[in-house]
């Protein structure tokens, strides 16, 4: 075996050395760029149902706030028309009377709304 044979085997060894380190690199940036992405993944699921959750949240805490502000304007209300009744020279209100029986019903149903508000909020927290 010649020089130039020698010379040709050991660049013939090299370059498949060469390819083997290529192909092992390669395998490992494909495993880190598949666990990479995996990661980017996994996060970006958790960062988008932390989102909903915060939005969920809000939209819940903005209803409690409106409730209750419904809630304040009725019983200002329900004080005006016992004023206007006893104003009247009535002493004693009965719970029968229309207007008073529409807001008690409405000042129960704001409740109720609002309790189911503040427990779901509850919920959301835990």
């Amino acid at each position: 075996m010649g020089f130039s044979d020698t010379l040709k085997e050991l660049l013939d060894q090299g370059l498949q050395v060469s390819r083997e380190i290529a192909a092992r690199a390669g395998g490992k940036a494909q495993d880190w760029g598949s666990r990479g992405l995996e990661a980017t993944k996994d996060f970006a699921v958790k960062a988008g149902a932390k989102v909903q959750e915060l939005g969920e949240r809000g939209v819940l805490m903005l209803e409690i706030k409106q409730l209750e502000g419904q809630t304040k304007k009725l019983l200002g209300r329900f004080g005006v028309e016992l004023y206007k009744i006893f104003e009247n020279g009535v002493s004693t209100v009965s719970v029968d009377e229309p207007e008073i029986k529409a807001m008690f019903s409405e000042i129960g149903a704001l409740k109720e709304a609002l309790e189911k508000r503040e427990q779901e909020l509850a919920s959301k927290k835990a």
